[in-house]
């Protein structure tokens, strides 16, 4: 059995669009293929793992004898967002899509929105998140109302200037919001998105961002684990993408390159169960911005990082990396997320060497294979693959 388990979430790393893509508009969508081409992208020690062994891989460099144990992971999950992926990493499947909101938020709601929080609202459309800034950001600083938009994915978000509005007092208006937000309304996430700028031209969004998640409809492997008496770390937005349910420690990050060192000093700390990590800069700064040298260098910095962590780990320790979902930074159609199979690499010194663990029907193999590992009793979605890779 492991005593550690180190599971990292690229988010919106995916490796090709699955059967089902074009029913998400999403036809032919490839975010690794579409990095790993850049000048920018270095691969080979995610190539020692087995990443571009795995099936329906056609880039990047190849590993005749990777150290890791690979498997391509299909989404079963309606969706292809960040709360579905990760709930269902977690064992928990979603068959219904959250709501979304293409035409905008129903004026009722929008009504009741101001009377409990006393703002009016601006936007109420689905929009990219730095162009709405440019587009209502002025108006929001002579006229206080607030930035309300959404996307193609199930969320309800907030923008609003730190000098106009405290990120404290954001943070409130996010609880209400989370509050009313339920049944029909009842959307993934609430974003509360603070920015800062003189005007038009200079506004940027902070990394003070905050998401208020959906609380799980059922248990999750978090709270399995936590029952068993293990610890479960949740580094980044771990807390908030399971409305801190089953989550033991909170570890909040500003972004992909604190996160790593997070994990790092992880690796030299005693503790039994689950470190739960999520760099969301893959999708956050380079996959919904569609930009595909800034993607590949983030890819690249990873790729560096692995050597460095793979030294610290115990014999009993487990390495997961995997993904929620796409987000092809190449393709222009939308700035949304893609659905994608993800990678699952698994390393470590009680694992076998270079097994190819095929393609696996739901994210819910992790749990599984988290619970196994750990030796805790699974009943979560999914099937696990601890025996196949256990030495």
């Amino acid at each position: 059995m492991a005593k550690r388990i180190f599971l990292i979430v690229l988010d919106s790393f995916g490796i090709g669009a699955e059967p089902d893509a074009a029913q998400f508009g999403d036809a032919g969508t490839n975010t690794l293929k579409a990095i790993a081409g850049h000048p920018n992208f270095r691969g080979e020690n995610l190539a020692r793992l087995g990443l571009f062994r795995i099936d329906g891989v056609s880039c990047g460099p190849q590993m005749p004898e990777p150290v890791g144990c690979y498997a391509r992971l299909r989404e079963a999950s309606a969706g292809k967002d960040t709360t579905i992926g990760h709930w269902e990493i977690a064992g928990l499947l979603s068959p219904e899509p959250l709501p979304t909101f293409p035409e905008g938020f129903p004026r009722e709601l929008l009504e009741e929105f101001t009377a409990r929080t006393g703002y009016e609202v601006l936007c109420n459309r689905p929009y990219s998140g730095t162009q709405v800034l440019r587009d209502y950001g002025e108006e929001h600083l002579r006229t206080g109302a607030l930035i309300v938009y959404t996307s193609a994915d199930s969320v309800f978000q907030i923008a609003a200037h730190e000098d106009k509005v405290p990120v404290e007092k954001l943070y409130k208006i996010c609880e209400t919001a989370r509050a009313m937000l339920k049944g029909k309304y009842g959307v993934g996430r609430v974003i509360a998105r603070p920015f800062v700028g003189s005007c038009a031209e200079d506004f940027q969004r902070t990394p003070r961002r905050h998401d208020f998640s959906l609380l799980p409809p059922a248990p999750t492997m978090l709270d399995m684990l936590q029952a068993a008496g293990k610890a479960t770390i949740g580094v980044g937005k771990i807390h908030d993408i399971f409305a801190g349910r089953g989550v033991g420690e909170t570890i909040r990050t500003s972004g992909n390159t604190e996160g790593l060192r997070v994990t790092l000093e992880l690796a030299d700390r005693d503790f039994e169960g689950l470190a739960f990590v999520n760099l969301v800069d893959f999708d956050m700064l380079y996959g919904h911005r569609r930009d595909v040298g800034g993607y590949a260098a983030a890819a690249a910095e990873f790729d560096a990082w692995l050597p460095q962590f793979i030294e610290k780990m115990r014999p009993d320790d487990v390495l997961m990396v995997t993904a929620d979902h796409g987000c092809d930074p190449s393709y222009t159609k939308t700035t949304d997320h893609t659905r994608e199979y993800v990678p699952y690499l698994l390393y470590g010194r009680q694992l076998k060497q270079g097994i190819n663990l095929g393609t696996r029907y739901s994210f819910g193999t992790i749990a599984d294979t988290v619970c196994q590992a750990l030796g805790v009793s699974v009943d979560v979605a999914g099937c696990g693959v601890w025996h196949e890779i256990a030495r």
